[in-house]
């Protein structure tokens, strides 16, 4: 597997542990990261070790001040798509492209209305109810692992057809 162009953007993450984990889980992908503050913790690399491990090193984070200075980097270059249980778009349905950055929500309170108004992508990853939500990590890998999954398909693919020419 090699560097991906996906992105996860993480908006004011309030639990260490869980930033630790999409730390590695973006180290193991090749993903890199867009984290939006203010954290709801003292954001170092100290306090995400026991969970990010030696992974910091492995992965580009790109820190931003608060949501304006991120959608500035991005807003005319890449879509950004933001994971809700509020969306009613399933994950599954939409169709990914390998520049995308997909956006997680704090873990508490997810991001605020403004936030979601001012985007205009967002999916969810269908569950049972009565279920509210899966753990915010566990939903970036579902949504990491479904749009490298789609984009890589639709590579290969293209890169057949144009060798079958």
């Amino acid at each position: 597997m090699s560097q991906q162009d996906i992105r996860l953007a993480i908006y004011q993450p309030d639990i260490p542990q869980n930033l630790g984990a999409m730390i590695r889980l973006c180290a193991c992908f090749g993903v890199e990261i867009d984290l939006i503050e203010p954290c709801g913790f003292p954001f170092s690399i100290k306090s995400l070790r026991r969970t990010a491990m030696d992974y910091t090193n492995l992965v580009k984070i790109k820190n931003h001040n608060d949501f304006d200075s991120f959608k500035i980097n991005y807003e005319k270059q890449r879509r950004v798509i933001l994971l809700t249980v509020k969306s009613p778009n399933s994950i599954y349905d939409f169709k990914f492209k390998s520049d995308d950055i997909l956006m997680v929500g704090s873990e508490s309170s997810g991001v605020s209305s403004d936030v979601r108004n001012s985007l205009s992508f967002d999916v969810k990853i269908p569950i049972l109810t009565p279920a509210r939500c899966l753990n915010v990590t566990t939903a970036a890998s579902i949504a990491i692992s479904e749009a490298i999954r789609q984009t890589i398909k639709r590579q290969t693919i293209k890169n057949i057809n144009k060798d079958e020419s």
